[in-house]
Protein backbone atom coordinates (compact mmCIF):
# COMPACT_ATOMS: atom_id res chain seq x y z
CA UNK A 1 0.00 0.00 0.00
CA UNK A 2 1.41 3.40 -0.92
CA UNK A 3 1.85 6.16 1.64
CA UNK A 4 -1.01 8.12 0.04
CA UNK A 5 -3.40 5.17 0.17
CA UNK A 6 -2.37 4.28 3.73
CA UNK A 7 -2.98 7.86 4.87
CA UNK A 8 -6.41 7.89 3.16
CA UNK A 9 -7.41 4.57 4.79
CA UNK A 10 -6.37 5.77 8.26
CA UNK A 11 -8.33 8.97 7.77
CA UNK A 12 -11.48 7.01 6.87
CA UNK A 13 -11.24 4.74 9.94
CA UNK A 14 -11.02 7.78 12.21
CA UNK A 15 -14.04 9.60 10.72
CA UNK A 16 -16.88 10.26 13.23
CA UNK A 17 -20.19 8.36 12.88
CA UNK A 18 -22.80 10.04 10.67
CA UNK A 19 -24.79 12.78 12.40
CA UNK A 20 -28.13 10.96 12.12
CA UNK A 21 -26.65 7.87 13.93
CA UNK A 22 -25.46 10.04 16.80
CA UNK A 23 -28.83 11.76 17.07
CA UNK A 24 -30.61 8.39 17.13
CA UNK A 25 -28.37 7.15 19.95
CA UNK A 26 -28.91 10.36 21.92
CA UNK A 27 -32.68 10.12 21.41
CA UNK A 28 -32.79 6.46 22.53
CA UNK A 29 -30.69 7.27 25.61
CA UNK A 30 -32.94 10.21 26.49
CA UNK A 31 -36.08 8.08 26.15
CA UNK A 32 -34.56 5.39 28.37
CA UNK A 33 -33.63 7.95 31.04
CA UNK A 34 -37.10 9.50 30.91
CA UNK A 35 -38.72 6.08 31.25
CA UNK A 36 -36.64 5.26 34.33
CA UNK A 37 -37.38 8.66 35.86
CA UNK A 38 -41.10 8.28 35.15
CA UNK A 39 -41.28 4.87 36.82
CA UNK A 40 -39.25 6.02 39.82
CA UNK A 41 -41.34 9.16 40.17
CA UNK A 42 -44.55 7.18 39.92
CA UNK A 43 -43.59 4.78 42.69
CA UNK A 44 -42.13 7.53 44.86
CA UNK A 45 -45.30 9.57 44.48
CA UNK A 46 -47.49 6.56 45.30
CA UNK A 47 -49.62 7.53 48.28
CA UNK A 48 -47.79 10.85 48.40
CA UNK A 49 -49.49 13.16 45.95
CA UNK A 50 -50.72 16.46 47.28
CA UNK A 51 -54.47 16.86 47.70
CA UNK A 52 -56.32 18.21 44.70
CA UNK A 53 -59.66 19.92 45.09
CA UNK A 54 -62.27 18.83 42.56
CA UNK A 55 -65.15 20.93 43.79
CA UNK A 56 -67.52 21.53 46.66
CA UNK A 57 -70.76 19.60 47.16
CA UNK A 58 -72.86 21.12 49.91
CA UNK A 59 -70.58 21.80 52.86
CA UNK A 60 -68.17 18.97 52.05
CA UNK A 61 -65.15 19.40 49.80
CA UNK A 62 -64.63 16.48 47.44
CA UNK A 63 -60.99 15.44 47.21
CA UNK A 64 -59.55 14.48 43.88
CA UNK A 65 -56.47 12.30 43.58
CA UNK A 66 -55.90 8.60 43.23
CA UNK A 67 -57.83 5.36 43.54
CA UNK A 68 -55.67 2.83 45.37
CA UNK A 69 -56.35 -0.91 45.45
CA UNK A 70 -54.93 -4.42 45.11
CA UNK A 71 -54.70 -5.65 41.57
CA UNK A 72 -56.33 -9.01 40.89
CA UNK A 73 -54.95 -9.41 37.39
CA UNK A 74 -53.88 -13.04 37.15
CA UNK A 75 -50.11 -13.48 36.99
CA UNK A 76 -46.96 -12.52 38.90
CA UNK A 77 -48.33 -9.12 39.98
CA UNK A 78 -51.54 -10.49 41.53
CA UNK A 79 -52.17 -8.79 44.88
CA UNK A 80 -49.74 -5.90 44.43
CA UNK A 81 -50.96 -2.44 45.40
CA UNK A 82 -51.66 -0.09 42.50
CA UNK A 83 -53.10 3.38 42.02
CA UNK A 84 -54.64 5.31 39.17
CA UNK A 85 -56.29 8.72 38.71
CA UNK A 86 -59.87 8.88 39.94
CA UNK A 87 -60.86 10.99 36.98
CA UNK A 88 -60.04 8.15 34.60
CA UNK A 89 -60.22 5.07 36.78
CA UNK A 90 -61.56 2.79 34.05
CA UNK A 91 -59.38 4.02 31.23
CA UNK A 92 -56.04 4.84 32.84
CA UNK A 93 -53.29 2.25 33.27
CA UNK A 94 -52.59 1.83 36.98
CA UNK A 95 -49.18 2.54 38.49
CA UNK A 96 -47.85 -0.70 39.95
CA UNK A 97 -45.95 -0.85 43.24
CA UNK A 98 -43.78 -3.76 44.34
CA UNK A 99 -45.80 -4.37 47.53
CA UNK A 100 -48.06 -7.45 47.58
CA UNK A 101 -50.95 -7.47 50.07
CA UNK A 102 -53.86 -9.74 50.90
CA UNK A 103 -55.76 -6.71 52.18
CA UNK A 104 -54.76 -3.05 52.00
CA UNK A 105 -56.00 0.45 52.81
CA UNK A 106 -54.56 3.95 52.45
CA UNK A 107 -55.21 7.27 54.20
CA UNK A 108 -53.16 10.46 54.53
CA UNK A 109 -50.09 9.04 52.81
CA UNK A 110 -50.06 5.88 54.94
CA UNK A 111 -50.47 2.35 53.56
CA UNK A 112 -51.69 -0.53 55.73
CA UNK A 113 -50.87 -3.88 54.18
CA UNK A 114 -51.79 -7.33 55.47
CA UNK A 115 -49.81 -10.15 53.91
CA UNK A 116 -48.47 -13.61 54.66
CA UNK A 117 -44.91 -14.82 54.19
CA UNK A 118 -43.68 -18.37 53.75
CA UNK A 119 -45.00 -21.34 51.82
CA UNK A 120 -45.44 -24.38 54.05
CA UNK A 121 -45.77 -22.43 57.32
CA UNK A 122 -47.32 -19.12 56.38
CA UNK A 123 -46.96 -16.24 58.85
CA UNK A 124 -49.24 -13.19 58.38
CA UNK A 125 -48.05 -9.67 59.13
CA UNK A 126 -49.53 -6.19 59.43
CA UNK A 127 -47.19 -3.78 57.67
CA UNK A 128 -47.21 0.02 57.60
CA UNK A 129 -45.61 2.04 54.80
CA UNK A 130 -45.05 5.77 54.46
CA UNK A 131 -45.55 7.92 51.34
CA UNK A 132 -42.23 6.84 49.82
CA UNK A 133 -43.22 3.17 50.27
CA UNK A 134 -40.72 2.75 53.09
CA UNK A 135 -41.84 0.16 55.62
CA UNK A 136 -42.06 1.80 59.05
CA UNK A 137 -43.81 -0.93 61.05
CA UNK A 138 -44.23 -4.70 60.85
CA UNK A 139 -46.19 -6.84 63.32
CA UNK A 140 -46.84 -10.56 63.45
CA UNK A 141 -50.58 -11.26 63.48
CA UNK A 142 -52.69 -14.38 63.83
CA UNK A 143 -55.10 -15.85 61.30
CA UNK A 144 -56.10 -15.19 57.70
CA UNK A 145 -56.21 -11.46 56.73
CA UNK A 146 -59.75 -10.27 56.02
CA UNK A 147 -60.36 -6.56 56.77
CA UNK A 148 -58.05 -3.52 56.95
CA UNK A 149 -58.78 0.09 57.87
CA UNK A 150 -57.03 3.35 58.78
CA UNK A 151 -58.44 6.47 60.37
CA UNK A 152 -58.76 9.44 58.02
CA UNK A 153 -55.58 11.04 59.37
CA UNK A 154 -53.62 7.78 59.08
CA UNK A 155 -52.94 7.53 62.81
CA UNK A 156 -55.13 4.57 63.80
CA UNK A 157 -54.85 1.19 62.09
CA UNK A 158 -57.15 -1.79 62.50
CA UNK A 159 -57.37 -5.23 60.93
CA UNK A 160 -59.52 -8.33 61.22
CA UNK A 161 -58.39 -11.90 60.61
CA UNK A 162 -60.19 -15.22 60.49
CA UNK A 163 -58.81 -17.46 63.22
CA UNK A 164 -61.04 -20.39 62.22
CA UNK A 165 -63.29 -20.62 59.19
CA UNK A 166 -62.88 -18.41 56.14
CA UNK A 167 -66.30 -16.86 55.69
CA UNK A 168 -68.82 -14.98 57.82
CA UNK A 169 -71.49 -17.36 56.49
CA UNK A 170 -69.74 -20.43 57.89
CA UNK A 171 -70.93 -21.84 61.25
CA UNK A 172 -68.26 -21.48 63.89
CA UNK A 173 -66.34 -18.74 62.08
CA UNK A 174 -64.07 -16.96 64.54
CA UNK A 175 -62.36 -13.60 64.07
CA UNK A 176 -59.79 -11.46 65.82
CA UNK A 177 -59.74 -7.67 65.47
CA UNK A 178 -56.75 -5.55 66.52
CA UNK A 179 -56.07 -1.82 66.72
CA UNK A 180 -52.70 -0.03 66.59
CA UNK A 181 -52.04 3.63 67.40
CA UNK A 182 -49.22 4.60 65.05
CA UNK A 183 -48.48 7.76 67.03
CA UNK A 184 -48.12 6.29 70.52
CA UNK A 185 -47.49 2.64 69.66
CA UNK A 186 -50.40 1.52 71.85
CA UNK A 187 -51.58 -1.88 70.63
CA UNK A 188 -54.84 -3.72 71.29
CA UNK A 189 -54.39 -7.33 70.25
CA UNK A 190 -58.10 -8.20 70.44
CA UNK A 191 -61.28 -6.20 70.96
CA UNK A 192 -62.58 -9.12 73.00
CA UNK A 193 -60.68 -7.58 75.92
CA UNK A 194 -63.10 -4.61 75.89
CA UNK A 195 -66.20 -4.48 78.10
CA UNK A 196 -69.34 -4.84 75.94
CA UNK A 197 -72.83 -3.53 76.74
CA UNK A 198 -76.05 -4.61 75.02
CA UNK A 199 -79.44 -3.11 75.97
CA UNK A 200 -77.82 -1.32 78.89
CA UNK A 201 -76.41 -4.53 80.42
CA UNK A 202 -72.92 -6.05 80.38
CA UNK A 203 -72.67 -8.69 77.67
CA UNK A 204 -70.42 -11.72 77.98
CA UNK A 205 -70.45 -14.89 75.90
CA UNK A 206 -67.90 -17.45 74.81
CA UNK A 207 -68.78 -16.99 71.14
CA UNK A 208 -68.27 -13.21 70.91
CA UNK A 209 -66.45 -12.02 67.79
CA UNK A 210 -65.62 -8.55 66.46
CA UNK A 211 -64.82 -7.43 62.91
CA UNK A 212 -64.90 -4.49 60.50
CA UNK A 213 -63.65 -1.41 62.41
CA UNK A 214 -64.15 2.16 61.12
CA UNK A 215 -62.80 5.23 62.94
CA UNK A 216 -64.27 8.66 63.63
CA UNK A 217 -62.27 11.89 63.32
CA UNK A 218 -61.29 12.04 67.01
CA UNK A 219 -59.13 8.87 66.76
CA UNK A 220 -60.80 7.54 69.91
CA UNK A 221 -64.34 6.62 68.91
CA UNK A 222 -64.89 3.83 66.42
CA UNK A 223 -67.61 1.53 65.11
CA UNK A 224 -67.36 -2.23 64.67
CA UNK A 225 -69.48 -5.36 64.35
CA UNK A 226 -70.03 -7.73 67.26
CA UNK A 227 -71.32 -11.20 66.51
CA UNK A 228 -72.74 -13.66 69.05
CA UNK A 229 -75.53 -16.27 69.23
CA UNK A 230 -76.24 -15.91 65.48
CA UNK A 231 -76.86 -12.16 65.90
CA UNK A 232 -74.82 -9.12 64.96
CA UNK A 233 -74.77 -5.63 66.48
CA UNK A 234 -73.35 -2.27 65.50
CA UNK A 235 -71.02 -1.39 68.37
CA UNK A 236 -69.66 2.06 69.22
CA UNK A 237 -66.23 1.74 70.78
CA UNK A 238 -64.22 3.97 73.09
CA UNK A 239 -60.48 3.29 72.92
CA UNK A 240 -59.58 5.17 76.10
CA UNK A 241 -62.32 3.58 78.17
CA UNK A 242 -61.95 0.11 76.56
CA UNK A 243 -65.72 -0.17 76.14
CA UNK A 244 -68.12 -1.17 73.37
CA UNK A 245 -71.83 -0.24 73.37
CA UNK A 246 -74.46 -1.81 71.11
CA UNK A 247 -76.45 0.69 69.02
CA UNK A 248 -78.45 -1.48 66.65
CA UNK A 249 -78.89 -5.10 65.54
CA UNK A 250 -78.14 -6.63 62.14
CA UNK A 251 -75.24 -4.48 60.96
CA UNK A 252 -71.95 -5.85 59.63
CA UNK A 253 -68.73 -4.29 58.37
CA UNK A 254 -69.60 -0.60 58.91
CA UNK A 255 -67.73 2.16 57.09
CA UNK A 256 -68.06 5.79 58.17
CA UNK A 257 -68.72 8.50 55.57
CA UNK A 258 -66.10 11.27 55.12
CA UNK A 259 -68.37 13.78 56.89
CA UNK A 260 -68.98 11.39 59.78
CA UNK A 261 -72.79 11.39 59.47
CA UNK A 262 -73.52 7.99 57.88
CA UNK A 263 -72.43 4.38 57.90
CA UNK A 264 -72.59 2.03 54.95
CA UNK A 265 -72.84 -1.60 56.04
CA UNK A 266 -73.91 -5.10 55.09
CA UNK A 267 -77.44 -5.93 56.26
CA UNK A 268 -78.54 -9.54 56.41
CA UNK A 269 -81.70 -9.78 54.34
CA UNK A 270 -81.90 -13.52 53.66
CA UNK A 271 -81.10 -16.91 55.19
CA UNK A 272 -79.81 -18.05 51.81
CA UNK A 273 -76.04 -18.38 52.34
CA UNK A 274 -75.52 -17.56 48.65
CA UNK A 275 -77.25 -14.15 48.91
CA UNK A 276 -77.43 -13.12 52.57
CA UNK A 277 -76.57 -9.40 52.46
CA UNK A 278 -77.49 -6.06 50.93
CA UNK A 279 -75.53 -2.82 51.24
CA UNK A 280 -77.45 -0.27 53.30
CA UNK A 281 -76.67 3.23 54.60
CA UNK A 282 -77.53 4.29 58.16
CA UNK A 283 -78.04 7.97 59.02
CA UNK A 284 -76.53 8.30 62.49
CA UNK A 285 -78.67 11.32 63.43
CA UNK A 286 -82.05 9.79 62.55
CA UNK A 287 -81.06 6.06 62.51
CA UNK A 288 -82.92 5.79 59.20
CA UNK A 289 -81.75 2.97 56.92
CA UNK A 290 -81.55 3.31 53.12
CA UNK A 291 -80.98 0.19 50.96
CA UNK A 292 -78.60 0.88 48.08
CA UNK A 293 -79.19 0.13 44.41
CA UNK A 294 -76.59 -2.65 44.47
CA UNK A 295 -78.81 -5.75 44.82
CA UNK A 296 -76.02 -8.33 44.52
CA UNK A 297 -75.00 -9.89 47.83
CA UNK A 298 -71.45 -8.62 48.33
CA UNK A 299 -69.19 -9.77 51.17
CA UNK A 300 -67.01 -6.69 51.57
CA UNK A 301 -66.45 -3.77 53.91
CA UNK A 302 -67.45 -1.01 51.52
CA UNK A 303 -65.38 2.18 51.38
CA UNK A 304 -66.40 5.74 50.48
CA UNK A 305 -65.30 7.03 47.10
CA UNK A 306 -66.55 10.50 48.10
CA UNK A 307 -69.27 11.97 50.33
CA UNK A 308 -72.02 10.67 48.06
CA UNK A 309 -70.68 7.39 46.69
CA UNK A 310 -69.54 4.06 48.11
CA UNK A 311 -67.27 1.48 46.44
CA UNK A 312 -66.64 -2.22 46.90
CA UNK A 313 -65.26 -5.35 45.23
CA UNK A 314 -67.48 -7.86 43.42
CA UNK A 315 -65.81 -11.28 42.95
CA UNK A 316 -65.43 -12.87 39.54
CA UNK A 317 -67.35 -16.07 38.88
CA UNK A 318 -64.52 -18.05 37.33
CA UNK A 319 -61.25 -16.90 38.92
CA UNK A 320 -59.91 -15.50 42.24
CA UNK A 321 -60.16 -11.92 41.01
CA UNK A 322 -62.77 -9.20 41.45
CA UNK A 323 -63.82 -5.86 39.96
CA UNK A 324 -64.48 -2.57 41.73
CA UNK A 325 -67.94 -1.03 41.58
CA UNK A 326 -69.44 2.22 42.89
CA UNK A 327 -73.04 3.12 43.74
CA UNK A 328 -74.74 6.29 45.06
CA UNK A 329 -75.13 6.39 48.85
CA UNK A 330 -78.67 7.84 48.70
CA UNK A 331 -80.28 4.68 47.35
CA UNK A 332 -80.73 6.05 43.83
CA UNK A 333 -78.92 5.44 40.59
CA UNK A 334 -77.34 2.13 39.69
CA UNK A 335 -74.02 0.35 40.28
CA UNK A 336 -71.27 1.33 37.85
CA UNK A 337 -67.95 -0.29 37.07
CA UNK A 338 -65.17 1.68 38.73
CA UNK A 339 -62.09 -0.39 37.84
CA UNK A 340 -61.43 -3.85 36.47
CA UNK A 341 -59.46 -6.43 38.44
CA UNK A 342 -59.25 -4.83 41.87
CA UNK A 343 -60.17 -5.14 45.53
CA UNK A 344 -59.48 -3.31 48.84
CA UNK A 345 -60.22 0.14 47.36
CA UNK A 346 -59.42 3.43 49.06
CA UNK A 347 -58.90 7.02 47.97
CA UNK A 348 -55.42 8.51 48.28
CA UNK A 349 -55.30 12.18 49.21
CA UNK A 350 -53.62 14.42 51.70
Amino acid sequence: MTDDLREEAETKTQEPAPTHDKRAKILISAIAVLAVVAVAAGLAAFLGRSKQRAGVVGSFTVAGGQLTYRTTVQGPDFGKVVEQPLAAAQGAAPTLSNIPCERSYTASRVLLCLQSEGDLMSQPYAEIYDSSLKQIKKLEITGTPNRARLSADGRMASWTTFVTGDSYTQPGASTRTSILDLKTGAYIDSLEAFAATVDGKPYKAVDVNYWGVTFTADDNTFYATMGSTSKTWLMRGDLKAHTLTALRENLECPSLSPDGTRLVFKKRVSDDIRRPWRFTVLDLATMKETPLAETRSVDDQAAWLDAHTVMYAVPHDNDPGSDLYAVPADGGGAPRLLALNGMSPSVTSG
